[in-house]
């Protein structure tokens, strides 16, 4: 999708800012609504009484839900955002919630005041009731704008593959009140294409940035993105840009080369300045917060549940050759920075210097009991360690050693891009099958294509996807050894 590769908001897909903060109002307004009710209703029809406690805690949950949303940005413009990414942040922004008034409420020692079927019922129907209003408003404001004269006619100017895209973007836009009238392809001369109606022969000598005047002031189309590039002269952007300055037409620029290299950019500006980011991380602000908590819940619980398999493994290796449990090992962790990384040993060496030769299948260094942790990735389990100490991530592109590093950021191009993030335990790459020995150069390649469409596309959503696909399919296969 778009949003994967053009920074959010660049394409101003928002609506116009006239009537968003009246939506934005009513979007809060209905939230507490459903927070209100969620808990009133359960306890009137238990006829339950309504001790002053009840109202603090609506209080605490409005003020909570309010500027965990904020952070969230759970009230952001609908318009070119998908419904499946809203109702996880509806869902997110409550559980959030919910945690914290526990939380509260532990510490306050006020946990055996409240019913707690009022309280289940407030937990568990709270978000649904929330999603249910944003699919009614969604199915609303989609016969609205496809049945009204608010639906703004867009027309796109510019070639390549970010304006091919930046079109079926816009072809499935419809219920987010944007129509697609034409995409026009940049000339490389003064004359301009075919008249497209008839009656209007007198524009055939047209320069397209002068067609385009036309066609704006003659009511064709409300909003306009240049796609800039190649196929596009500077020069003639700056035309069309000062001719359309006569109308009010919405006009939009669209950098071409951001298309294959930009990760999660964002808009920001420096003393006024407008920035827009080319090589970045997901992990800034909240989404930073939930992968952390995300690592640090599920590395901690996965610790504990593996603590008996560590210590059997940990006495196999000690028992089986001679040399330490744990293999420490020097790697690139996040902004390229070096990193320890634990492993259980499993060969009679512990290679860590400028030379480092690969594991191969039947590879005499193992020990004992070596091939057979590595085949099932059993190795890897101390390095939820490394998680928990903020070096790793359970999600993330597999780090490696320093050597290889070295040996491979020449060879592949955006090599060193995959340490805009944590290292993980299990990614994308791996649960595809590019795991092991890369005994060729293609094997790497595409191991940080993998990787680098994770980065791209990361969501909560996809580190869970990934999780179970790993518990369930494991990391066992033809190249593990």
């Amino acid at each position: 999708m778009l949003n994967s590769s053009l920074p959010q908001g660049s394409l101003g897909l928002a609506d116009s800012r006239s009537g968003e903060h009246f939506f934005t109002a009513v979007a809060k307004t209905l939230d507490v609504a459903v927070i209100v009710l969620m808990l009133l209703v359960p306890t009137w029809v238990r006829a339950e009484a309504w001790p002053v406690r009840y109202t603090l805690a609506l209080l605490a949950a409005i003020t909570v839900f309010q500027v965990i949303a904020g952070i969230l940005n759970l009230y952001r413009p609908w318009r070119g955002e998908s419904i499946s990414r809203q109702f996880f942040r509806v869902i997110t922004v409550w559980v959030a919630t919910i945690f914290l008034l526990l939380l509260l409420a532990y510490l306050l020692k006020e946990t055996a005041g409240f019913s707690r079927l009022a309280l289940t019922t407030w937990f568990v129907a709270t978000p649904p009731l929330m999603i249910g209003w944003r699919m009614l408003a969604r199915m609303a404001l989609t016969r609205w704008f496809e049945s009204s004269s608010s639906t703004r006619n867009v027309l796109v100017w510019g070639t390549g593959d970010i304006a091919s895209e930046l079109v079926r973007t816009l072809q499935d836009a419809r219920n987010a009140g944007l129509h697609l009238v034409d995409h026009v392809e940049p000339t490389q001369d003064r004359e301009a294409p075919a008249p497209r109606q008839a009656g209007e022969a007198a524009t055939d000598k047209l320069a397209q940035p002068e067609l385009l005047e036309l066609q704006a002031r003659r009511g064709d189309f409300s909003i306009l993105y240049i796609v800039l590039g190649d196929g596009l002269k500077k020069h003639a952007a700056i035309d069309v840009i000062e001719r359309l300055s006569d109308t009010t037409v919405s006009v939009y620029l669209v950098p071409d080369y951001f298309s294959t290299h930009l990760f999660h950019g964002r808009w920001s500006n420096l003393g006024g300045i407008p920035l827009v980011s080319v090589f970045d991380t997901p992990f800034w602000g909240a989404d930073g917060w939930l992968k952390r908590i995300e690592d640090l819940a599920l590395g901690s619980a996965i610790l504990v549940l593996a603590a008996l398999p560590m210590a059997l493994i940990a006495a196999a290796v000690k028992l089986t050759s001679r040399g330490p449990i744990l293999f420490r090992q020097r790697r690139y962790g996040i902004d390229g920075n070096e990193i320890t990384v634990f492993k259980f040993r499993t060969m009679t060496v512990t290679e860590d210097g400028p030379n480092i030769r690969q594991a191969q299948r039947g590879d005499a260094r193992f020990t004992p009991i070596g091939e057979f942790l590595r085949k099932y990735s059993l190795d890897e389990l101390p390095q939820f360690i490394n998680v928990i100490r903020g070096d790793m991530s359970i999600v993330g592109p597999r780090p490696h050693a320093v050597a290889h590093n070295e040996f491979y950021r020449s060879k592949v191009r955006g090599y060193m891009l995959r340490h805009k993030v944590k290292p993980g335990i299990t990614g994308w790459a791996q649960i595809n099958g590019w795991r092991g020995e890369t005994d060729g150069l293609y094997k790497m390649q595409k191991r940080i294509e993998y990787d680098l469409w994770y980065i791209r596309n990361w969501s909560f959503w996809l580190d869970i996807r990934i999780i179970l696909l790993t518990a369930v399919l494991g990391f066992a296969g033809p190249n593990a050894y």
